[in-house]
């Protein structure tokens, strides 16, 4: 650890540009709001068109790899072998990714398609028409798309990292369509531009992620929303994802994300067993069908025809918000998948994830579409009176055992913050760490980040969120973590094209050198085939 230093133009930057936004939010949060307000209607005004049309393209990207020569390729050589198990895999790819945001909105979202569906499809709202809309477009939010915007990032950092042998950097995705010019400064100015849209929307989802865990509390103990109790909360939280971030890929990270799958797989089997089974089966595969009939409709549907505001308040507010967690999650996630072939990086991540997503889906959303439909209203009454967090007690109030499962499911998802927060801290603090040679050998060992980094990016992250729901408000923060969606997109479709130049190249899945054991290195040939000579070669490489 003594070898590392920061990277300041990665980690300061970042870091006051976080607690400037935070001042700015409690000084002046009208003002501060409308600012972020603004500037992200513009983003999706006049860039929806590439959202719809990007997203749609990794998703086809993603089915290409896995049925090229490529898919065949291990991810650091033909003799590495894996960090992890495959289901210890499956759990942090899981994990890290969208299962905290199945919990909180898996029920409550339906209720906004299902009462307000765009308009300009003619829907009438609370019909069965709205509800079949409703849950394919959960589908749509929250499975194979979502997974394939992580999935291309991941699997070229992967790739670049550990068979091409480039340094721990996003600028590493992109070397095989724009050579070594982001392996200096413009490399660090780019690690910092990603930082500080998932630092912000870490925040914002801790923020909101605090007021859900205090309602339950509240309804469940009577303890109140004061900031203290937001702030014991806020405490508790921090302290055990960076003690897990801390202990290392091997125990906390792995172990945590490997409980917290195992309690949304009995979730899921209480809900399906004791709710209305007949109609998650049924309006599960309508609602699926629904999904893959419209599939390419509804990834392109911008409104822009009928100036219908509806995609660009959802689907595409959605893919902005993916976007902009996309880039650090992939150093993350692509750095645990030593040892397995590219198809099964795509399984992994991809594929069996979003196949979970649809199954949740189709219970949790099922069931709050029944509930709602055959009673008045209910769930829909709990959204407006009361807010999205209450939605899901409500419906928990319909089944066996409500007390009992509002419990477990105030610790689920306190369980399952802490498995997105250690995963991602430990990518945070690995990009601002300065080393003489980040080596792939060294990828699952605890020791490869410093613990003041951790410790740093984990306060960062608590201080913020505590501050915004005690005193400021989480939509401006949250704002500014969608507008680094934009950069995002840029990135991410920089890595796609990467990862399509690798694939057709046909050099890197046939040289004999691009599989090279861990901790061999390249040929400096086959490294400028690839990746071109844009630039000074790292002494690392």
């Amino acid at each position: 650890m003594s070898n590392r230093s920061i990277r300041p133009l990665v980690f300061w930057p970042p870091f006051l540009l976080l607690f400037a936004a935070v001042a700015a939010s409690y000084i002046t949060p009208d003002q501060f709001l409308s600012f972020t307000t603004s500037i992200n209607s513009w983003i999706l005004d006049r860039f929806s068109w590439l959202f719809s049309l990007g997203t749609l393209l990794m998703v086809v990207t993603c089915v290409w790899v896995y049925v090229s020569p490529l898919g065949a390729v291990k991810i650091g050589g033909k003799d590495a072998t894996p960090i992890l198990s495959r289901w210890r895999w499956f759990s942090i790819a899981l994990c890290t990714t969208v299962a905290i945001g199945i919990l909180f909105w898996g029920t409550a979202e339906p209720m906004y398609h299902l009462h307000g569906p765009p308009a300009s499809l003619g829907l009438e709202a609370g019909s069965p028409e709205a509800a079949t809309f409703a849950m394919s477009t959960m589908f749509l939010h929250w499975s194979f798309t979502p997974y394939a915007i992580y999935t291309i990032p991941s699997l070229m950092f992967a790739l670049a990292y550990y068979n091409l042998k480039l340094p721990y950097s996003l600028g590493s995705a992109l070397a095989p369509i724009l050579g070594r010019k982001l392996q200096g400064p413009m490399g660090q100015v780019l690690d910092a531009v990603a930082l500080y849209a998932l630092v912000a929307g870490m925040a914002a989802s801790l923020g909101t992620g605090i007021l859900t865990l205090a309602g339950g509390l509240d309804n469940l103990i009577g303890t109140g929303t004061t900031p203290v109790v937001l702030g014991a909360l806020t405490t508790l939280i921090v302290v055990s994802f960076i003690i897990s971030a801390a202990s290392g890929l091997k125990r906390g990270i792995a172990i945590l994300s490997s409980l917290n799958t195992r309690f949304f797989f009995v979730f899921c089997a209480f809900v399906f067993i004791f709710g209305p089974t007949n109609w998650i089966l049924s309006m599960g595969v309508e609602g699926f069908g629904d999904y893959i009939g419209t599939f390419f409709q509804k990834s392109t549907f911008t409104g822009i025809a009928a100036s219908d505001p509806w995609p660009q308040w959802w689907t595409i507010f959605y893919w902005a918000n993916w976007l902009a967690w996309a880039p650090i999650a992939a150093l993350f996630l692509g750095k645990i998948s030593r040892g397995y072939t590219v198809r099964q990086f795509i399984l992994t991540n991809l594929v069996f994830p979003s196949l979970f997503a649809c199954v949740w889906m189709s219970i949790f959303s099922g069931s709050a579409l029944f509930f709602d439909m055959h009673g008045n209203g209910l769930l829909h009454n709990a959204l407006t009176n009361t807010g999205a967090e209450s939605v899901v007690y409500t419906m928990l109030e319909q089944l066996p055992l409500p007390g009992i499962t509002a419990v477990i499911f105030v610790f689920v998802s306190f369980l399952s913050y802490v498995t997105a927060a250690d995963s991602n801290t430990e990518a945070m603090a690995n990009l601002c760490a300065e080393t003489p040679s980040e080596s792939p050998e060294r990828a699952d060992s605890a020791g490869s980040s410093t613990l003041v980094l951790k410790v740093v990016w984990g306060a960062t992250i608590g201080i913020i969120a505590w501050f915004m729901t005690s005193y400021a408000g989480v939509d401006g923060i949250k704002m500014m973590s969608n507008l680094g969606g934009l950069p995002a997109l840029f990135i991410v479709l920089g890595c796609n094209a990467s990862l399509i130049y690798v694939m057709t190249s046909k050099k890197f899945e046939l040289h004999p050198d691009a599989q090279p054991a861990p901790g061999a290195r390249l040929s400096e040939d086959l490294l400028d085939e690839l990746i071109g000579e844009g630039g000074k070669k790292p002494a690392s490489t």
